[in-house]
């Protein structure tokens, strides 16, 4: 009876030595309560925590990544989308994340879920589709204010799909083609302004030179002569028949 007694008091202190020990990696702490009051954050490495009179709860301080359900948004100019999201958090302070709410990726999952239809509620579809880093950094920096209180730092936050009906699908592509066809016209209307221009300073140099009217009427010539199935007819130059008029009568008035 002796020995066992002996054998049980050594043990028991053995094993509340094992039972107090604690060890916690690089990127945990432990949140530690004494009489369910908090005391302190403690590690990483080995820690001691007196059984029965203290408790700890491990908080993971790595970055997380969840990803926020497809929610049904109505933009503002009423086009029902889809839309989802992902998230990327991490704990900043273990006191608050554990203190503060409960479950803090349930709390943080359910804020972003309303933060994603009331934010991209006040805007349009196409700056849904068009302005999304924009969208991303107003989300984040709501969700990052609003979980400040609980320890979390919401890092990154970016749409990962916005997703609409058929029909708003083909009217896309229809305003699209409209656009490319005003374009396509406006530069049309731009190359004649700027042809008609150039045309205009050609024809005033041009008129300034007889010479030049020449020599461009022998070089339009020369390029429809390279044609051989055209049919060339020269007019007869003005200048000449004025010449050969006064010629004329020169000649009648000698007589």
């Amino acid at each position: 009876m002796l020995s066992y007694v002996v054998v049980v008091a050594a043990i028991v202190p053995l094993f509340l030595i094992l039972a107090a020990l604690r060890i916690t990696r690089e990127y945990e702490r432990g949140v530690v309560f004494m009489l369910g009051r908090f005391w302190r954050v403690k590690g990483p490495g080995l820690i001691l925590v007196i059984p029965i009179i203290q408790q700890m709860v491990r908080v993971d301080l790595r970055t997380r990544v969840f990803d926020v359900p497809e929610q049904d948004v109505i933009s503002r100019d009423n086009v029902s989308v889809k839309v989802n999201a992902v998230v990327y958090l991490r704990v900043i302070d273990a006191e608050k994340a554990i203190i503060q709410v409960e479950d803090f990726m349930m709390a943080t999952s359910q804020l972003a879920q309303t933060t994603l239809r009331s934010v991209l509620g006040q805007h349009e579809l196409d700056e849904m589709l068009a302005e999304r880093e924009k969208l991303n950094a107003d989300i984040q920096s709501i969700l990052d204010a609003q979980t400040d209180a609980w320890g979390i730092k919401v890092s990154t936050v970016e749409l990962k799909h916005v997703d609409i009906n058929e029909t708003m699908i083909r009217a896309i592509a229809r305003q699209a083609e409209a656009e490319r066809m005003r374009r396509a016209k406006v530069i049309d209307a731009e190359g004649e302004l700027q042809a008609s221009e150039k045309f205009l300073a050609a024809a005033k140099v041009l008129s300034a030179n007889s010479q030049a009217i020449q020599l461009r009427y022998l070089n339009t010539l020369q390029a429809i002569a390279t044609d051989k199935s055209s049919t060339i007819v020269f007019p007869f130059p003005i200048d000449m028949l004025q010449l050969l008029s006064r010629l004329g009568e020169e000649r009648g008035g000698g007589t």
